[in-house]
């Protein structure tokens, strides 16, 4: 019955069941990973919705950028 459970409705094996509950290392499931220099959704949101920024504009801005533009914003500059 484990291996049942382990193949058919966890879809690991037990290596892998084993290192998630001893080192909480979370099975790779395949999904989308978020880039690391990827903009937080809620500065996007602020920035489209508050600042009134394009999202053609957001795409190219880094981080640095997009905090500075909300500071502007914020600041009335």
């Amino acid at each position: 019955m484990w291996s049942h459970i382990l193949r058919d409705q966890l879809e690991v094996d037990e290596h892998t069941f084993w290192e998630c509950v001893r080192d909480r290392v979370p099975p790779d499931r395949g999904g989308p990973r978020a880039r690391p220099d990827a903009l937080p959704a809620d500065l996007v949101h602020l920035l489209v919705t508050k600042a009134g920024v394009d999202e053609s504009e957001i795409v190219g801005m880094t981080k640095e950028e997009a905090v500075a533009l909300m500071q502007r914003y914020w600041t009335g500059q």
